[in-house]
């Protein structure tokens, strides 16, 4: 008898598993003499109940199955198969010219019909024709397969770039007051906000001390979208970041902007074009001088809760700019600052088919800190619609403070103990708020136990570790601790902003200190231990500052209206 089979479909038959569905012993053995060299493995079923009950069980490729059958014909026994498995190739034998079976059957997707009596070479044909409709399936499977590997590869490629620039863009911004305050007679609490829509920002900032009397800030957005503007930002930056630097003691706004201009130009597209915030403030003359480029108003409180806006003086900054205005106001009674991007003022809002410029000076206003703001303006908008950037800047005033409370403790492990039960006992005084208290406490014992180890005693993150692991921690601590004359100062205030009453704890070592800028890195670092203890303490307040030297931190409460 002629193989009408080709080669290759063959020898894919010889890995597949036949299910036989046939009540008759004679056409039980008529498959058997057809298939058993030709496929893997063949089962049996004597009607279609069983047959469904050997699909189930068994790992079937294919079923060859006859229609009528006792307890369960071969349409139903399909349609059953069917609701699990719409692929399984399936050949349907009947001696039944009945078109509403045919019909059912073509509804059920069968491959493939014989008529009764069957012959060998139809048979082998209807199986080469069902075989080669799984190797094309295979095909397209692996083929499936290898492309989603290859989309994987290609996701899994792009993603780590984008870690990458978006690494490199915070490696761009130079903020000289991460969890810093500047600390005077009326400590200043500045805060930032940074939230590109897309890995590549067309925003940018940075915040740069100058000397302990001047700080400049820089906000830049570049009008556009897309690639070009994120790269006219980044370098504007970067360049900026470099003039300061180094200017350093001879630092002039004038010059700052003319060597920017030069260096811009050449870069900048005829049609392209930046917006810029310049803004300098000098806390020893109270004056902020300013060359704002087609930015949006500066927002300024006063003491009075006076709002005033800060306008543009000038265009935005392109390849024909050639001149420009620097303006300066007197800042002694305002106490708190807001500057930003359009991006923030030019979301929609979630109702009335409004922007959030209507918005923004009522929630700045009503607003004591960075995160009261920045709720507010998350909660109002729809999505976000562009980069967002803001710098919000607080004078904790001595006017505003309504009581002082202040204690000093010795660098012991008992005055830890004594220090917690002590600032629990003043927190009920407060309120009887049981979370707010608790996450309170929890900042508190942080961070004194930090002035306490880090600071007055002076253990290094990587010696505790090590003393950690070597349980030699404590008896190390009390060793140290013998020979400490440092002391530990506590500060608590109340202080007032509208009708809201915030709690400001002030925890003071006589250490060295430490940079406050590492904690960018290792906040930065997922996988790094280190800092965690600072991390969890922002997480439960409104803030932490610490002071340039590192040996001074604050933090922040509000209590319920």
């Amino acid at each position: 008898m002629h193989n009408p089979i080709d080669n290759s479909v063959l020898e894919y038959l010889k890995s597949l598993t036949l299910l036989c569905v046939e009540d008759n012993k004679t056409t039980q053995l008529i498959y058997n003499s057809i298939f058993e060299d030709l496929v893997k493995n063949i089962v049996y079923a004597n009607n279609g109940e069983e047959g469904y009950q050997k699909f189930s069980n068994e790992n079937i490729d294919l079923i060859i199955s006859d229609y009528d059958m006792p307890v369960l014909n071969g349409i139903d026994m399909i349609k059953k198969i069917r609701e699990s498995n719409k692929e399984i190739p399936i050949i349907l034998v009947s001696a039944i010219q009945d078109v509403d079976v045919i019909v059912h059957a073509l509804q059920l997707n069968v491959n493939n019909f014989l008529k009764k009596p069957i012959v060998a070479i139809e048979v082998m044909q209807a199986i080469a024709n069902v075989t080669k409709l799984l190797i094309a399936d295979n095909y397209l499977k692996v083929q499936r397969e290898k492309k989603i590997k290859e989309l994987e590869k290609k996701e899994k490629y792009n993603l780590y770039q984008e870690d990458l620039a978006f690494s490199k863009e915070l490696n761009i911004l130079r903020n000289d007051f991460y969890y810093q305050m500047i600390e005077g007679e009326c400590n200043t609490l500045i805060d930032f906000f940074y939230k590109p829509l897309d890995i590549l920002s067309g925003d940018s900032y940075s915040a740069r001390k100058i000397n302990e009397d001047i700080v400049f800030y820089f906000i830049v957005d570049g009008m556009g979208k897309g690639l070009s503007a994120s790269l006219s930002s980044m370098l504007m930056t970067a360049y900026i970041n470099h003039m300061v630097d180094k200017m350093h003691a001879h630092f002039d706004i004038k010059d700052l902007i003319d060597l920017s201009l030069e260096y811009m130009k050449p870069i900048l597209l005829d049609d392209e074009a930046l917006s810029i915030d310049f803004i300098i403030i000098n806390y020893k003359s109270v004056k902020m001088e300013y060359a704002k480029f087609a930015m949006p108003p500066s927002l300024l409180q006063s003491i009075d809760n006076t709002i005033t806006k800060i306008k543009s003086n000038n265009p935005p900054l392109s390849k024909y700019t050639t001149t420009f205005t620097i303006s300066n106001i007197d800042i002694s009674k305002i106490i708190k600052f807001l500057f930003y991007s359009d991006g923030v003022v030019e979301n929609s809002v979630r109702y009335d088919n409004k922007l959030y410029m209507d918005f923004i000076e009522e929630d700045f206003s009503s607003s004591f800190t960075k995160d009261e703001f920045r709720e507010k303006l998350l909660w109002k908008i729809d999505d976000q619609e562009d980069d967002m950037t803001f710098i919000f800047i607080n004078q904790l005033t001595i006017n505003s403070r309504i009581s002082h409370i202040k204690e000093l403790f010795p660098s012991t492990l008992e005055a830890l103990e004594e220090a917690n039960d002590w600032y629990s006992n003043i927190w009920s005084t407060f309120t009887s708020n049981y979370k707010l208290s608790y996450n309170a406490g929890v900042v508190f014992t942080e961070l004194f136990m930090n002035a306490y180890e880090h600071g007055n005693l002076g253990l290094d993150s990587e010696t505790k570790h090590k003393l950690l692991s070597e349980d030699s921690y404590f008896t190390t601590l009390e060793e140290k601790q013998k020979d400490c004359k440092k002391k530990i100062t506590v500060s608590i205030d109340t202080i007032t902003h509208n009708s809201s009453k915030y709690i400001t704890t002030t925890i003071k070592d006589e250490g060295e200190g430490f940079d406050t800028l590492i904690l960018s890195k290792i906040f930065r670092d997922k996988k790094n231990f280190n800092g965690r203890g600072v991390y969890v303490s922002r997480q439960s307040s409104l803030g932490i500052y610490y002071n340039s030297t590192g040996n001074t931190v604050l933090f922040l409460h509000k209590l319920e209206e």
